[in-house]
């Protein structure tokens, strides 16, 4: 004869432990992905900035100078009004001059020296900051006062 089992499961406690024990596990690695994450950006970030330097020297070869201030980074993927030798579009989409985090990525272009100057402003969204707050500019030295 078989004896009854008692009923099988777990008990309140058992769980609390179980879930108290994956917190922590929660907690330990959270800020570890989390850094990862904000270095991604600022690397994706970087990248994308030496990506538009290089559609920009595309455009210059067409029109045989950079986009004005005014025109902007919409002149890789929209015809100026004023440019007959556009043969773009240089860049895919608008989506292309948004940075990882959202934003528009500055433009400046300064005609008396022939450069131009691409910037993002860091995680915080602010001019200056540190690591993964700081400013991403390209080209890296200061062009443009």
């Amino acid at each position: 004869m078989r004896k009854p089992m008692k009923d099988a499961g777990f008990t309140l406690t058992e769980l609390l432990v179980v879930l108290v024990i994956m917190g922590l596990i929660a907690a330990a690695v959270t800020p570890q992905v989390m850094g990862r994450l904000d270095r991604s950006k600022v690397q994706s970030a970087s990248l994308q900035l030496e990506s538009l330097a290089a559609s920009l020297e595309l455009y210059k070869l067409d029109t045989s100078s950079y986009p004005s201030t005014e025109d902007g980074l919409t002149a890789l993927y929209a015809r100026p009004d004023d440019e007959s030798s556009w043969s773009g579009p240089y860049i895919r989409t608008r989506r292309n001059v948004i940075c990882p985090w959202g934003r528009n990525i500055g433009y400046v272009f300064d005609a008396d020296v022939g450069q131009f100057q691409l910037s993002i402003l860091g995680a915080d969204g602010e001019p200056g900051g540190e690591g993964i707050n700081a400013d991403i500019v390209y080209p890296d030295f200061a062009v443009l006062g």
